[in-house]
């Protein structure tokens, strides 16, 4: 892959941002002291579109440690804002960037093709075994609870199980212990 994009599945899969996000991004909306990116705008079908008309769309996302690190090793370009610019310096075309860069990548590495759209999938995979609980995943990915728990729903644990696991590690806190006792 383009070294220029070298980067970009690490971001996607630790952020579970979409591809049309990414691609919009601007250095200025990554704090790396304070760990957080903030998604202002989407670049689809040619349009570059604020998302201020919807409050799920328009998001702050935390980053892990390793995305942090994968970010300040990125190379910066001096002609443009974006995090990831195309070779002229505008947005990337999702399309070109597919044919272009992804599924060579993929050819080169001779693994299964995998979409660029599945680091979004495995991101949620990965905080859904991390703990992460579906309200805040669903406000990080920028969706609705529902639409997590339909897409997802299968890889949570055993619900009971898992549940009894949690309000029995409540219950055994010296904190709960006193509220119950009196």
């Amino acid at each position: 892959m383009d070294p220029r994009y070298a980067t970009i599945p690490l971001v996607l899969a630790g952020t579970g941002l979409r591809p049309e996000e990414l691609f919009a991004l601007e250095r200025r909306e990554i704090d790396l002291e304070a760990g957080v990116l903030s998604v202002e705008r989407v670049y689809s079908q040619g349009v570059l579109k604020d998302c201020r008309k919807s409050s799920r769309q328009r998001r702050r996302v935390p980053l892990r440690q390793r995305v942090i690190e994968a970010l300040r090793m990125q190379p910066r370009r001096l002609d443009t804002p974006l995090l990831f610019p195309a070779a002229r310096g505008g947005c990337i075309d999702g399309e070109k960037f597919r044919y272009r860069d992804w599924k060579p990548a993929f050819r080169a590495a001779d693994v299964d093709y995998r979409r660029v759209y599945d680091c979004r999938h495995t991101f949620a995979s990965w905080a859904i075994a991390g703990g992460v609980q579906l309200f805040y995943l669903a406000r990080i990915m920028g969706t609705s609870v529902a639409m997590i728990d339909q897409t997802y729903g299968h890889l949570l644990p055993d619900s009971e199980e898992y549940l009894r696991g949690l309000l029995d590690s409540f219950d055994a806190r010296p904190d709960a212990q006193s509220s119950m006792n009196g």
